[in-house]
């Protein structure tokens, strides 16, 4: 339909009408920080080392076929081993090239990988309840501050959705994504935008599979308050901010 042709258009590739566009790379303007910086005096929590010993269920292809968005949980906390294996497996970094792009766990369009990722902290073993944000680098979390009833936040955030509240408050942890999109813009111009959203779902694909092996479930939210939860995160709302989320925790038998 007429309505919908704009659209659909930004799902094509269209590339080569693109072509004409000069980058700033080609420009010659500086690379965007790979990472947000953070404040050095911060509580900066020391991950566990990544280890295969948290895996339950090994067979890629139990996974695959097993994997569905869990909305109910058992009571029992994630372990800090199993929060440090399920960062690693989204946005660890597992080497860098000469030029300083980082090689992660997730394919992302020309390496440019947009995201951050901050975590709502329910009920991990050794960590208080809060806001942190993860260290891809560093392979640490720091700790950004304290929530108030938190659960009741992320209510609000996720717009009171029925079903929402019931598998969130038992949830272990929340995970949300933010982009700084200029860090694709800067070489893809306006055609980044789609290879963002595409990147965010091999994200979100690697929480799935890799909560499964773990005995644990994921579930993708993708309707939530933008500016609330850019506000309660501190982003500018412009130059970064949330594009997808998920909750996660240990599966309900």
């Amino acid at each position: 339909m007429a309505k919908y042709e704009q659209q659909r258009n930004f799902l094509k590739s269209n590339f080569l009408e693109f072509k004409h566009i000069k980058t700033d790379k080609l420009k010659g303007l500086p690379q965007p920080p790979i990472v947000k910086s953070f404040n050095s005096t911060s509580l900066i929590i020391d991950l566990p080392k990544i280890s295969r010993d948290v895996v339950s269920k090994e067979n890629i292809y139990e996974c695959i076929n097993d994997r569905r968005s869990t909305r109910f949980y058992s009571d029992e906390s994630l372990s800090l081993d199993e929060l440090s294996y399920l960062l690693w497996a989204t946005q660890g970094i597992t080497s860098m090239t000469k030029n300083g792009c980082t090689l992660r766990t997730v394919p992302c369009s020309g390496a440019t990988h947009t995201f951050e990722t901050y975590l709502f902290i329910m009920r991990v073993e050794g960590l208080q309840q809060g806001i942190y944000r993860y260290l891809p680098v560093e392979h640490k979390l720091v700790f950004m501050f304290e929530l108030d009833k938190i659960d009741q936040k992320i209510d609000a955030i996720t717009l009171d959705q029925p079903f929402v509240p019931n598998f969130v408050k038992k949830a272990s942890v929340m995970f949300a994504w933010s982009t700084t999109p200029y860090r694709s813009e800067w070489k893809y111009d306006i055609s980044a935008h789609k290879k963002i959203l595409i990147d965010v779902g091999h994200v979100s694909q690697n929480l799935y599979l890799t909560s499964e092996s773990i005995g644990a479930g994921a579930c993708a939210i993708g309707i939530y308050d933008q500016k609330l939860i850019d506000d309660i995160l501190e982003l500018d709302g412009d130059e970064e901010f949330i594009i997808f989320m998920s909750a996660v925790g240990k599966k309900r038998e």
